[in-house]
Protein backbone atom coordinates (compact mmCIF):
# COMPACT_ATOMS: atom_id res chain seq x y z
CA UNK A 1 0.00 0.00 0.00
CA UNK A 2 2.77 2.20 0.66
CA UNK A 3 4.66 1.56 -2.58
CA UNK A 4 1.50 2.41 -4.54
CA UNK A 5 0.60 5.18 -2.28
CA UNK A 6 3.89 6.71 -3.70
CA UNK A 7 3.46 6.22 -6.98
CA UNK A 8 0.56 7.58 -7.17
CA UNK A 9 1.62 10.58 -5.52
CA UNK A 10 4.47 11.05 -8.04
CA UNK A 11 2.32 9.99 -10.17
CA UNK A 12 0.10 12.82 -9.40
CA UNK A 13 3.28 15.26 -9.07
CA UNK A 14 4.35 14.51 -12.11
CA UNK A 15 1.37 15.41 -13.97
CA UNK A 16 0.57 18.50 -12.25
CA UNK A 17 4.24 19.46 -13.31
CA UNK A 18 3.43 18.87 -16.97
CA UNK A 19 0.15 20.72 -16.93
CA UNK A 20 2.48 23.92 -15.81
CA UNK A 21 4.82 23.49 -18.34
CA UNK A 22 2.39 23.27 -20.64
CA UNK A 23 0.30 26.02 -19.16
CA UNK A 24 3.87 28.39 -19.75
CA UNK A 25 4.36 27.65 -23.29
CA UNK A 26 0.85 28.26 -23.90
CA UNK A 27 0.00 31.53 -22.14
CA UNK A 28 3.46 32.77 -20.85
CA UNK A 29 5.62 35.59 -22.81
CA UNK A 30 9.47 35.71 -22.79
CA UNK A 31 10.44 38.63 -23.80
CA UNK A 32 13.74 38.09 -26.49
CA UNK A 33 16.01 40.85 -24.68
CA UNK A 34 15.98 38.89 -21.36
CA UNK A 35 18.61 37.42 -20.42
CA UNK A 36 18.74 33.53 -19.61
CA UNK A 37 15.32 32.77 -20.59
CA UNK A 38 15.80 29.18 -20.23
CA UNK A 39 16.36 29.64 -16.40
CA UNK A 40 13.67 31.91 -16.95
CA UNK A 41 11.39 29.73 -18.30
CA UNK A 42 12.17 26.94 -15.68
CA UNK A 43 11.44 28.93 -12.63
CA UNK A 44 8.15 30.30 -14.24
CA UNK A 45 7.41 26.30 -14.57
CA UNK A 46 7.81 26.01 -10.79
CA UNK A 47 5.96 29.27 -9.86
CA UNK A 48 2.86 28.03 -11.99
CA UNK A 49 3.41 24.37 -10.51
CA UNK A 50 2.76 25.61 -7.09
CA UNK A 51 0.56 27.71 -7.93
CA UNK A 52 -1.71 25.07 -9.34
CA UNK A 53 -0.67 22.64 -6.43
CA UNK A 54 -2.20 25.41 -4.21
CA UNK A 55 -5.31 25.58 -6.40
CA UNK A 56 -5.82 22.08 -6.42
CA UNK A 57 -5.72 21.74 -2.84
CA UNK A 58 -8.35 24.40 -1.95
CA UNK A 59 -10.68 22.69 -4.12
CA UNK A 60 -10.30 19.40 -2.30
CA UNK A 61 -10.57 21.45 1.03
CA UNK A 62 -7.32 20.44 2.06
CA UNK A 63 -5.79 24.02 2.63
CA UNK A 64 -6.93 27.37 1.60
CA UNK A 65 -4.48 28.35 -1.69
CA UNK A 66 -3.19 31.63 0.25
CA UNK A 67 -2.35 29.76 3.45
CA UNK A 68 -0.21 26.69 1.10
CA UNK A 69 1.61 29.44 -0.63
CA UNK A 70 2.44 31.17 2.93
CA UNK A 71 3.08 27.67 4.59
CA UNK A 72 5.54 26.88 1.55
CA UNK A 73 7.20 30.46 2.03
CA UNK A 74 7.90 29.73 5.44
CA UNK A 75 10.66 27.30 5.09
CA UNK A 76 12.73 29.92 3.45
CA UNK A 77 16.71 29.79 4.58
CA UNK A 78 17.96 33.11 6.47
CA UNK A 79 21.41 33.58 6.56
CA UNK A 80 23.12 34.71 9.50
CA UNK A 81 25.93 37.37 9.86
CA UNK A 82 27.94 37.78 12.60
CA UNK A 83 28.39 41.55 11.93
CA UNK A 84 24.69 42.20 12.38
CA UNK A 85 22.45 42.22 15.57
CA UNK A 86 18.96 41.06 14.72
CA UNK A 87 15.88 41.79 16.72
CA UNK A 88 12.28 40.36 16.08
CA UNK A 89 10.04 43.31 17.93
CA UNK A 90 6.49 44.24 17.82
CA UNK A 91 5.22 47.62 17.84
CA UNK A 92 1.94 47.32 19.13
CA UNK A 93 0.87 44.49 17.19
CA UNK A 94 2.85 44.78 14.74
CA UNK A 95 6.05 42.31 13.89
CA UNK A 96 8.84 44.47 12.61
CA UNK A 97 12.57 43.10 12.21
CA UNK A 98 15.36 45.54 13.60
CA UNK A 99 18.73 44.95 11.06
CA UNK A 100 21.58 46.85 13.13
CA UNK A 101 25.80 46.70 12.36
CA UNK A 102 27.76 45.76 15.22
CA UNK A 103 30.72 47.49 14.32
CA UNK A 104 31.09 50.73 16.42
CA UNK A 105 29.80 54.28 14.95
CA UNK A 106 31.18 57.87 15.24
CA UNK A 107 27.95 58.67 15.04
CA UNK A 108 23.92 57.96 14.38
CA UNK A 109 23.28 56.19 11.57
CA UNK A 110 21.22 56.30 8.20
CA UNK A 111 17.58 54.71 9.17
CA UNK A 112 15.74 52.73 6.40
CA UNK A 113 12.67 51.41 6.87
CA UNK A 114 11.67 48.78 4.50
CA UNK A 115 7.96 47.49 3.36
CA UNK A 116 8.39 43.83 1.42
CA UNK A 117 6.49 43.12 -1.91
CA UNK A 118 4.76 40.16 -2.31
CA UNK A 119 0.81 41.09 -3.68
CA UNK A 120 -0.67 41.24 0.00
CA UNK A 121 -0.29 37.56 0.61
CA UNK A 122 3.60 36.84 0.70
CA UNK A 123 6.54 38.69 1.21
CA UNK A 124 7.38 37.57 4.91
CA UNK A 125 9.73 39.04 7.36
CA UNK A 126 12.11 35.79 6.69
CA UNK A 127 11.74 36.12 3.18
CA UNK A 128 12.85 39.73 2.97
CA UNK A 129 15.76 38.71 5.91
CA UNK A 130 18.51 38.28 3.11
CA UNK A 131 17.68 41.46 1.34
CA UNK A 132 17.95 43.62 4.54
CA UNK A 133 20.91 42.55 5.61
CA UNK A 134 22.53 42.84 2.41
CA UNK A 135 21.20 46.65 2.11
CA UNK A 136 22.21 47.00 6.12
CA UNK A 137 25.94 45.89 5.35
CA UNK A 138 26.56 47.59 2.23
CA UNK A 139 24.77 50.75 3.60
CA UNK A 140 25.95 51.03 6.94
CA UNK A 141 22.42 51.77 7.67
CA UNK A 142 19.75 50.76 10.75
CA UNK A 143 17.15 49.52 8.76
CA UNK A 144 13.45 48.05 10.17
CA UNK A 145 11.50 45.85 8.40
CA UNK A 146 7.32 46.18 8.57
CA UNK A 147 6.00 42.47 8.61
CA UNK A 148 2.65 43.75 8.36
CA UNK A 149 -0.74 41.98 8.41
CA UNK A 150 -1.67 39.98 5.16
CA UNK A 151 -4.14 37.40 3.38
CA UNK A 152 -6.18 36.13 3.83
CA UNK A 153 -6.77 36.88 7.31
CA UNK A 154 -6.51 40.87 6.32
CA UNK A 155 -7.94 42.88 3.61
CA UNK A 156 -8.15 46.69 2.54
CA UNK A 157 -6.52 49.01 4.38
CA UNK A 158 -4.02 46.61 6.73
CA UNK A 159 -0.88 47.07 5.00
CA UNK A 160 -1.67 50.83 5.07
CA UNK A 161 -2.27 51.20 8.58
CA UNK A 162 0.38 48.92 9.25
CA UNK A 163 3.62 50.59 7.59
CA UNK A 164 2.16 54.45 8.70
CA UNK A 165 1.69 52.89 12.30
CA UNK A 166 4.76 51.16 12.18
CA UNK A 167 6.97 54.19 10.28
CA UNK A 168 5.13 57.08 13.01
CA UNK A 169 6.91 54.51 15.94
CA UNK A 170 10.02 54.15 14.64
CA UNK A 171 10.22 57.76 13.82
CA UNK A 172 9.56 58.41 17.43
CA UNK A 173 12.14 55.81 18.77
CA UNK A 174 14.87 56.80 16.63
CA UNK A 175 17.63 57.96 18.75
CA UNK A 176 16.99 54.43 20.81
CA UNK A 177 17.47 52.91 17.48
CA UNK A 178 21.25 55.19 17.00
CA UNK A 179 19.41 57.02 13.94
CA UNK A 180 20.33 60.02 12.13
CA UNK A 181 16.59 62.07 12.31
CA UNK A 182 17.97 64.20 9.42
CA UNK A 183 18.91 60.71 7.34
CA UNK A 184 15.75 58.62 7.40
CA UNK A 185 14.95 57.16 4.35
CA UNK A 186 11.61 54.60 3.27
CA UNK A 187 12.07 51.69 0.77
CA UNK A 188 10.15 48.79 -0.47
CA UNK A 189 9.31 46.97 -3.75
CA UNK A 190 6.04 46.27 -5.75
CA UNK A 191 2.86 46.43 -3.23
CA UNK A 192 5.65 47.44 -0.74
CA UNK A 193 6.70 50.25 -3.28
CA UNK A 194 3.04 51.26 -3.38
CA UNK A 195 2.62 51.84 0.21
CA UNK A 196 6.10 53.70 0.34
CA UNK A 197 4.08 56.06 -2.02
CA UNK A 198 1.22 56.20 0.75
CA UNK A 199 3.10 56.82 3.67
CA UNK A 200 5.74 59.43 2.76
CA UNK A 201 2.26 61.07 1.88
CA UNK A 202 0.53 60.28 4.83
CA UNK A 203 3.48 61.68 6.83
CA UNK A 204 3.66 65.13 4.98
CA UNK A 205 2.97 68.30 7.31
CA UNK A 206 3.60 66.03 10.53
CA UNK A 207 5.60 68.87 12.45
CA UNK A 208 5.47 66.05 15.69
CA UNK A 209 8.23 63.73 13.73
CA UNK A 210 11.43 63.79 11.87
CA UNK A 211 10.98 64.04 8.26
CA UNK A 212 11.84 61.70 5.55
CA UNK A 213 14.30 62.39 3.88
CA UNK A 214 14.61 60.25 0.54
CA UNK A 215 11.64 57.63 -0.80
CA UNK A 216 12.78 54.24 -2.64
CA UNK A 217 10.38 52.63 -5.11
CA UNK A 218 11.00 49.43 -6.87
CA UNK A 219 9.04 48.33 -9.35
CA UNK A 220 5.49 50.15 -7.20
CA UNK A 221 2.00 49.81 -7.47
CA UNK A 222 0.98 53.43 -7.74
CA UNK A 223 -2.66 53.33 -8.99
CA UNK A 224 -5.39 50.81 -9.28
CA UNK A 225 -7.41 52.14 -11.84
CA UNK A 226 -5.78 52.03 -15.58
CA UNK A 227 -5.29 48.97 -16.52
CA UNK A 228 -4.80 49.62 -20.28
CA UNK A 229 -1.72 51.49 -19.78
CA UNK A 230 0.81 50.40 -22.52
CA UNK A 231 3.02 47.99 -20.37
CA UNK A 232 -0.16 46.14 -18.91
CA UNK A 233 -0.64 45.75 -22.65
CA UNK A 234 2.57 44.67 -23.41
CA UNK A 235 3.19 43.06 -20.53
CA UNK A 236 -0.15 41.37 -19.95
CA UNK A 237 1.33 37.88 -20.19
CA UNK A 238 5.12 38.25 -18.89
CA UNK A 239 5.75 36.10 -15.69
CA UNK A 240 6.37 36.61 -12.68
CA UNK A 241 3.55 39.24 -12.70
CA UNK A 242 1.05 38.58 -15.49
CA UNK A 243 -2.34 40.78 -15.61
CA UNK A 244 -5.03 37.81 -14.41
CA UNK A 245 -2.38 36.88 -11.59
CA UNK A 246 -2.29 40.76 -10.84
CA UNK A 247 -6.11 40.99 -10.99
CA UNK A 248 -6.47 38.62 -9.21
CA UNK A 249 -4.71 39.70 -5.82
CA UNK A 250 -5.82 42.74 -6.14
CA UNK A 251 -9.34 41.40 -5.91
CA UNK A 252 -8.70 39.47 -2.93
CA UNK A 253 -7.43 42.50 -1.05
CA UNK A 254 -9.20 44.85 -1.85
CA UNK A 255 -12.51 42.45 -1.40
CA UNK A 256 -13.83 43.27 -4.81
CA UNK A 257 -16.36 39.95 -6.72
CA UNK A 258 -15.02 38.73 -9.73
CA UNK A 259 -18.41 39.98 -10.87
CA UNK A 260 -16.69 43.00 -11.90
CA UNK A 261 -13.51 41.51 -13.38
CA UNK A 262 -13.95 43.29 -16.97
CA UNK A 263 -15.56 46.32 -15.67
CA UNK A 264 -12.44 47.11 -13.58
CA UNK A 265 -10.08 46.04 -16.14
CA UNK A 266 -11.72 48.43 -19.27
CA UNK A 267 -12.45 51.47 -16.58
CA UNK A 268 -16.17 51.49 -16.76
CA UNK A 269 -16.07 51.87 -12.79
CA UNK A 270 -14.57 55.07 -13.03
CA UNK A 271 -17.45 58.13 -13.65
CA UNK A 272 -16.93 60.36 -16.29
CA UNK A 273 -16.06 63.31 -13.76
CA UNK A 274 -13.52 61.38 -11.96
CA UNK A 275 -12.16 60.71 -15.08
CA UNK A 276 -11.93 64.18 -16.26
CA UNK A 277 -10.38 65.49 -12.83
CA UNK A 278 -7.24 62.52 -13.45
CA UNK A 279 -7.42 61.92 -16.98
CA UNK A 280 -3.89 64.44 -16.72
CA UNK A 281 -1.91 62.37 -14.43
CA UNK A 282 -3.83 58.77 -15.74
CA UNK A 283 -3.53 59.01 -19.42
CA UNK A 284 -1.02 57.20 -21.54
CA UNK A 285 -0.35 60.10 -23.22
CA UNK A 286 2.29 60.99 -20.22
CA UNK A 287 4.05 58.04 -21.15
CA UNK A 288 7.36 58.52 -23.19
CA UNK A 289 6.43 57.39 -27.12
CA UNK A 290 9.62 54.87 -27.16
CA UNK A 291 7.53 52.65 -24.52
CA UNK A 292 4.32 52.89 -26.35
CA UNK A 293 4.42 50.01 -29.02
CA UNK A 294 3.08 49.75 -32.48
CA UNK A 295 -0.83 48.46 -32.41
CA UNK A 296 -1.35 49.85 -28.85
CA UNK A 297 -4.92 51.69 -29.04
CA UNK A 298 -6.60 51.64 -25.32
CA UNK A 299 -10.34 52.30 -25.76
CA UNK A 300 -10.35 53.47 -22.21
CA UNK A 301 -12.40 54.31 -20.06
CA UNK A 302 -15.56 51.68 -20.87
CA UNK A 303 -19.16 53.29 -20.86
CA UNK A 304 -19.67 53.94 -17.30
CA UNK A 305 -21.39 51.60 -14.97
CA UNK A 306 -22.85 53.25 -11.90
CA UNK A 307 -23.20 49.77 -10.26
CA UNK A 308 -19.17 49.13 -10.43
CA UNK A 309 -18.05 52.55 -9.36
CA UNK A 310 -20.69 52.19 -6.17
CA UNK A 311 -19.15 48.76 -5.24
CA UNK A 312 -15.76 49.40 -6.19
CA UNK A 313 -14.77 53.35 -5.28
CA UNK A 314 -12.58 52.47 -2.66
CA UNK A 315 -10.18 51.66 -5.31
CA UNK A 316 -9.93 55.74 -6.05
CA UNK A 317 -8.74 56.21 -2.61
CA UNK A 318 -5.67 57.82 -2.22
CA UNK A 319 -4.41 55.51 0.49
CA UNK A 320 -4.50 53.27 -2.94
CA UNK A 321 -3.35 55.57 -5.49
CA UNK A 322 -0.73 57.61 -4.33
CA UNK A 323 -0.86 58.51 -7.88
CA UNK A 324 -3.58 61.10 -6.95
CA UNK A 325 -3.06 62.86 -4.38
CA UNK A 326 -3.38 66.74 -4.22
CA UNK A 327 -0.62 69.06 -6.01
CA UNK A 328 -0.42 70.84 -2.67
CA UNK A 329 1.02 67.33 -0.71
CA UNK A 330 3.03 65.98 -3.76
CA UNK A 331 4.91 69.18 -3.79
CA UNK A 332 6.08 68.67 -0.14
CA UNK A 333 7.09 64.85 -0.72
CA UNK A 334 11.35 64.37 -0.22
CA UNK A 335 13.23 63.32 -2.82
CA UNK A 336 12.73 59.81 -4.57
CA UNK A 337 14.43 56.89 -6.10
CA UNK A 338 12.56 55.34 -8.90
CA UNK A 339 13.27 52.02 -10.43
CA UNK A 340 11.24 50.79 -13.13
CA UNK A 341 11.53 47.49 -14.91
CA UNK A 342 11.02 47.11 -19.09
CA UNK A 343 8.91 43.48 -19.11
CA UNK A 344 7.03 44.69 -15.78
CA UNK A 345 3.65 45.43 -16.23
CA UNK A 346 4.01 48.05 -13.22
CA UNK A 347 6.43 50.01 -15.65
CA UNK A 348 4.13 52.17 -16.57
CA UNK A 349 3.06 53.19 -12.85
CA UNK A 350 6.13 54.41 -11.86
CA UNK A 351 6.82 56.58 -15.40
CA UNK A 352 3.46 58.15 -14.46
CA UNK A 353 4.33 58.87 -10.78
CA UNK A 354 7.59 60.26 -12.19
CA UNK A 355 6.29 62.76 -14.08
CA UNK A 356 3.57 63.58 -11.07
CA UNK A 357 6.49 64.40 -9.24
CA UNK A 358 8.61 66.07 -11.50
CA UNK A 359 5.84 68.45 -12.20
CA UNK A 360 5.61 69.73 -8.59
CA UNK A 361 9.80 69.95 -8.44
CA UNK A 362 10.33 67.01 -6.25
CA UNK A 363 13.66 65.77 -7.29
CA UNK A 364 13.87 62.08 -8.68
CA UNK A 365 16.31 59.92 -9.68
CA UNK A 366 15.30 57.37 -12.23
CA UNK A 367 16.93 53.96 -12.72
CA UNK A 368 15.57 51.78 -15.61
CA UNK A 369 16.35 48.38 -15.84
CA UNK A 370 15.74 47.57 -19.66
CA UNK A 371 16.45 43.78 -19.09
CA UNK A 372 14.25 43.65 -15.87
CA UNK A 373 11.03 41.93 -14.94
CA UNK A 374 8.81 41.57 -11.83
CA UNK A 375 10.18 40.10 -8.90
CA UNK A 376 13.77 40.31 -10.40
CA UNK A 377 15.30 41.86 -7.31
CA UNK A 378 14.61 38.92 -5.00
CA UNK A 379 17.21 36.54 -6.99
CA UNK A 380 20.32 38.99 -6.44
CA UNK A 381 21.44 36.30 -3.66
CA UNK A 382 20.53 32.90 -5.51
CA UNK A 383 23.29 31.81 -7.16
CA UNK A 384 22.16 29.49 -9.86
CA UNK A 385 19.37 31.65 -10.37
CA UNK A 386 20.50 34.75 -10.31
CA UNK A 387 19.97 37.43 -13.00
CA UNK A 388 22.22 40.21 -13.88
CA UNK A 389 19.42 42.45 -13.68
CA UNK A 390 19.18 41.73 -10.04
CA UNK A 391 22.05 42.83 -9.00
CA UNK A 392 21.69 46.02 -11.39
CA UNK A 393 18.64 46.66 -8.88
CA UNK A 394 20.22 46.49 -5.77
CA UNK A 395 23.17 48.13 -6.44
CA UNK A 396 21.88 50.93 -7.99
CA UNK A 397 19.60 51.78 -4.82
CA UNK A 398 22.36 51.14 -2.85
CA UNK A 399 24.25 53.28 -4.83
CA UNK A 400 21.28 55.42 -4.23
CA UNK A 401 21.03 55.35 -0.29
CA UNK A 402 24.49 55.43 0.17
CA UNK A 403 24.54 58.96 -1.42
CA UNK A 404 22.27 59.86 1.76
Amino acid sequence: MLILGLVLLSSFSVGVFIWAVLQHFLTADVPSALQHPTKFRFLHCIFLYVLTLAEIFEKLGICSMLRFLQLLEGSVRIKKDARLMVTDLYFGTIPVRLFQPKAASSGPRRGILFFPGGSGFVGSLDSYHNLCSFLVLETDSVLLSVGYRKLPDHHYPSIFQDCLNASIHFLKALKTFGVDPARVVICGDSIGGGYVACVTQALVGRSDLPQIRAQVLIYAVTQLINFQLPSYWQNRNVPFLSQEFMMMCMFKYMVIDVHWWDAILNGAFIPPEVWKKYRKWLSPDNIPRRFRKPGYQPLFPGPFNEAAYLENKHLLDVANAPLLRDDETIAQLPAAFLVSCEHDILRDDTLLYMKRLEDQGVPVTWYHVEDGFHGSLMFFDKKLFFFPCSLKIINSVISYIKSI
